[in-house]
């Protein structure tokens, strides 16, 4: 019976997916057609698909918005049509909407029931340490220029992958495009597979453009500080002027890409103000992921550390800039504020994990302890052993979702699981003792707290209809 009803979904799989490929190219080779007629279909193909899981989406006002043409939405959709490679288009709606999105969502779902685990929907890998610069208060820099992972390693977390639901791959590190090859190689092997690298952009050139546009599935975010002055004053002389000619590129030839911003207490206005996201838009930036600045490191400065009042300031804005009504044409993400929306910490493998370029498994890139190494444990391995199991069974780390992070907002919880669980820095430089780490947060959450209670006590929160929290007796 298991055997036959495999074999079903399977065949559901396939036939949704080719289903999509046909609406798609439609999409993208007439562009006389209409085309909300056609983006229409792909909703209704996604509520088909997906009916039966419990998913927390208005069908109805995606629809509405989506065939709206003063709606933020409506413009944001059509200028990817009209402005992206129609291969790229297909490509990523099919590999990061239909695998990743639809099929993966429903797999890893089963597989967090079968192994009583967090079962992450992406993984973020480091290929090298390596990087062409060296940016003051890099945290990946840590780690030196002297580590790798091999290309059958990356394959082999990707094969390992698939088979748990995980379409969706990242790479950081260092300066992935350092491994170039690898990479595009990486997306012609698993062509189902959706990746994006962080880059500082500096090493984009035409060649790499037509590799992108070739296979179809590798998109970019591209890390950015702000006005010339700052980004170039961290990353050094003449950065800002190549990061503008990258995107110049990617645009030309029609590519996905975005940013990746750190926001700061020198830099949280400037990166989020209206003459800021308009460049982005107009140079062709199609998404922008913000990350709160976190000191990691001994030598970390705490100077940059956002105050509750600058912190208050970027969740607004960066919501009132993705309004899918009437926003600003740019979509994007703050990983330490949009917590409402996801839970909480999507760290150790609720969402995601990190594996760094010694392969050690981090719950999270910004946590650098593990107990575990892609050379000796497999990923469901990896997924079960103490570390992530601690974080599966804490996790939400607190009930208010503005305060979500075991080491920024609740420090205590994070030095007891390493504590607990006896994880080991993974910092090959400059090992940093959790003590260390957490002591320098515990100011920070203290101001932070009341702040967030009381925006908190008054957001209306409605309880999601699935939460990947594991069981709890009450």
């Amino acid at each position: 019976m298991q055997t036959e009803e495999l074999e079903m979904s399977n065949l559901r799989h396939t036939a949704a997916r080719a289903t999509a490929a046909k609406i798609i190219d439609v999409l993208v080779n007439n562009i006389e057609k209409d085309r909300e007629k056609e983006m229409l279909k792909l909703i209704d193909l996604m509520e088909k698909y997906m009916s039966g899981e419990k998913l927390d989406i208005d069908y109805g006002k995606v629809k509405d918005m989506t065939c709206n043409k003063d709606c933020a939405l409506n413009q944001y959709l059509n200028r990817l049509l009209d402005e992206l490679d129609p291969n790229v288009v297909k490509t990523t709606v099919l590999n990061f909407g239909f695998e990743a999105m639809l099929h993966g969502t429903k797999t890893i779902r089963k597989m967090r029931t079968v192994h009583n685990c967090n079962i992450p929907w992406l993984i973020l890998m480091d290929p090298t340490s390596a990087c062409n610069l060296h940016c003051t208060g890099c945290w990946a820099a840590e780690y030196g220029n002297k580590l790798n992972l091999s290309y059958e390693e990356l394959s082999n977390v990707v094969k390992q992958g698939k088979e748990i639901g995980v379409y969706f791959y990242m790479f950081t590190g260092g300066e992935p495009l350092v491994r170039k090859k690898d990479i595009i190689q990486l997306c012609e092997e698993h062509h189902e597979c959706q990746f994006l690298a962080f880059t500082n952009g500096t090493l984009v050139d035409e060649a790499f453009c037509q590799e992108m546009k070739r296979v179809g599935n590798l998109a970019l975010a591209i890390s950015l500080e702000g006005s010339p002055e700052v980004n170039d004053l961290r990353r050094g002389a003449g950065v800002y002027g190549k990061v503008m000619h990258a995107m110049e590129l990617l645009k030309e030839n029609g590519l996905i890409f975005g940013t990746s911003i750190c926001y700061t207490s020198k830099n949280c206005e400037s990166v989020t103000s209206k003459e800021f996201v308009k460049l982005m838009v107009d140079k062709g930036c199609r998404y922008a992921m913000y990350f709160h600045y976190m000191p990691v490191g001994n030598e970390a400065s705490l100077e940059l550390l956002p105050t509750p009042e600058q912190r208050m300031y970027i969740k607004d804005r960066i919501r009132e800039i993705r309004k899918l009504e009437n926003g600003e044409g740019l979509f994007t993400m703050d990983f330490q504020n949009d917590g409402e929306f996801v839970g909480g910490c999507i760290a150790g493998g609720r969402n995601y994990f990190h594996i760094n370029a010694n392969g050690d498994a981090e719950p999270c890139v910004f946590i650098h302890y593990s107990g575990a190494n892609i050379r000796t444990h497999s990923l469901l391995e990896i997924l079960k052993q103490p570390l992530f199991m601690a974080y599966h069974n804490n996790q939400p780390f607190n009930e208010n979702h503005l305060r979500p992070c075991p080491m920024l907002e609740n420090p205590e919880i994070l030095q007891r699981l390493v504590n607990e669980t006896g994880a080991k820095s993974t910092d090959l430089q400059s090992p940093e003792t959790v003590e260390h780490l957490c002591t320098k947060c515990e100011e920070y959450a203290r101001n932070w707290k009341p702040h967030a209670d009381k925006v908190w006590a008054e957001t209306k929160v409605t309880p999601k209809s699935y939460e990947n929290y594991a069981k709890r007796d009450k």
